[in-house]
């Protein structure tokens, strides 16, 4: 017969209930009325079945003000653990809202940094479902030191580990600044807000009428602001977006990122390619099509898609190899640079040089958006963020110019001049310092005025120009670019040329860090 129960054993069960209870059942189910899952609801859905394992069930807060010495909840209002998604280790710190806000108290953060210290030993990526009300005040500077415990981490790990941060409920004050830091942030619709300052604040302060939606909701950090590089409808999709992320990243800096299904024939050709983009050198065509045309399966993960809609990026599969993508965007701007564009491009591919994602840039640009607007918010300096990323990145490189490639930002769009590997354009590219009919009126704008007919003449110039320069041709006998070839050959093009860069080495200088123009 079996003894007795061990009444440690019972005691250890006990213990873990009231663990995994969090807040209790009252405060899960306003959890839920609020249409927000739990810490660990929301674990459960992001890992692998069964692969959860945690770390720290049982730590509680040591504050004895304000009578906190009689409220202690195990595991302090975080979760935190490893576990797999898809396979793959990963890091998980879930905030949880039931237990005193999710507020960071001095244990809290000492469960988050534990947590990151050991991926980084262990070379995975860390993710963050971050739903909490702030610091603690009850413990005053120690949960300020506790936030700022964690952005030392944040900053160590970056560009060793990947670091993703949803936001799936508040994130307000130096909470913000985590997952800022991080590579990128998912927000969702409704439930979600982050901001320094909260709309009593900006009231007193600013004497302004705003509310947490529209001062910090997703759509404006994912459409105005930039903070937010997807956003889902509920907490579902959410965690979706951070699955699907995953799959396109490597676990850490020295690995490459996983192969795709790898299902799409390499050698494929998409005969509509060659009528894509439209003769007219006025008219729009969108840049998304010609990527899903090219891409594996046309399966596309557009990041900061509502952001600087000019400039699309994000993440694909060529012949089963990651790729990042960056290509101008003809119906927004007419694909300009822009201040929003230019630094969305350059975090991007900062992002993917860390973490030996090959990029693929897709070129047509007329040049960098002029107005007093722009100079005076700095395109200059920021511009220059995109150049510079380009310039350093020593990740396989390949670019294909669509159609325009004008002035600096031709440089600036990974050209051969800036270490680009494999550059070509399609045969109806332009390639010249402006348009030919800014060209014309700076290089014949005394002949067209004396001529009898000054708009037949400024037209027959163009033309002329147009015939000699506006092609891809001039560039291609300079060596600047390396091939000119039909668009309906660019998927098994660009694959082959990937395959061959596979093994690609190139260093920078050594130096303890460049300056980036901030």
């Amino acid at each position: 017969m079996n003894g007795p129960e061990d009444p440690r054993i019972e005691r250890l069960r006990v213990r873990r209930e009231e663990a995994l209870l969090g807040g209790g059942p009252e405060a899960i189910a306003r959890q839920h009325e609020r249409g927000k899952l739990t810490a660990r609801e929301r674990i459960d859905l992001l890992l692998d079945p069964g692969t959860f394992e945690e770390l720290d069930p049982f730590k509680v807060h040591r504050c004895r003000d304000f009578g906190m010495d009689a409220r202690q909840v195990p595991g302090d209002g975080v979760v935190t653990g490893l576990g797999r998604v898809a396979g793959r280790v990963t890091a998980v710190f879930a905030q949880d809202f039931t237990v005193f806000g999710g507020s960071l108290s001095g244990a809290n953060a000492e469960k988050v940094v534990k947590l990151m210290d050991l991926a980084l030993k262990v070379g995975c990526p860390v993710v963050g479902l971050n739903d909490s009300g702030g610091a603690r005040i009850q413990e005053g500077v120690v949960s300020l030191g506790g936030y700022a415990d964690i952005f030392l981490r944040n900053t160590l790990a970056s560009g060793v580990i990947p670091q993703i941060s949803a936001v799936m409920g508040p994130c307000a004050g130096g909470a913000v600044y985590s997952p800022a830091i991080t590579d990128f942030i998912v927000m969702v619709e409704g439930t979600s807000y982050m901001y320094v300052t909260g709309p009593a604040v900006t009231k007193t302060v600013t004497h302004e009428e705003v509310t947490h939606e529209e001062l910090g909701g997703a759509v404006t950090h994912s459409e105005r602001s930039g903070v937010a590089h997807f956003r889902a409808p509920d907490d579902a999709g959410a965690i979706a977006t951070l699955q699907r992320l995953l799959a396109y990243l490597p676990q850490n800096n020295a690995e490459t990122p996983p192969p795709g299904p790898g299902t799409d024939d390499p050698n494929r050709v998409d005969d509509r390619l060659n009528a894509l983009v439209p003769e007219d050198p006025n008219k729009p065509y969108d840049m998304r099509e010609v990527i899903r045309r090219i891409v594996d399966d046309g399966d596309f993960l557009e990041v900061h898609e509502h952001y600087a809609q000019n400039l699309v990026v994000g993440f694909a599969h060529l012949g089963g190899r990651t790729v990042g993508i960056v290509g101008n965007q003809p119906q927004v701007l007419a694909g300009c640079l822009d201040v929003a564009a230019s630094l969305k491009g350059a975090r991007f591919v900062r992002f993917c040089d860390c973490f030996n994602i090959p990029l693929v840039t897709f070129e047509d640009v007329p040049g960098f958006l002029p107005g007093t607007d722009q100079e005076w918010s700095g395109i200059i300096k920021h511009g220059a963020k995109l150049l510079y990323a380009y310039c350093e990145a020593t990740v396989p490189k390949l670019t294909v110019i669509t159609r325009k490639a004008y002035g600096g930002a031709y440089d600036v769009m990974s050209s051969k001049h800036i270490r680009g590997d494999w550059n070509v354009a399609w045969p109806g590219a332009e390639v010249a310092v402006m348009g030919a009919k800014g060209a014309v009126e700076v290089i014949f704008r005394r002949q067209i005025q004396a001529a009898a007919d000054p708009a037949a003449e400024q037209a027959r110039l163009e033309a002329e120009y147009r015939e000699r320069f506006a092609n891809p041709f001039v560039a291609a006998e300079r060596g600047y670019l390396d091939d000119v070839i039909e668009p309906r050959l660019t998927r098994p093009r660009l694959i082959a040329a990937l395959a061959l860069l596979e093994t690609k080495r190139d260093h920078n200088p050594p130096k303890k860090h460049g300056n980036i123009p901030l």
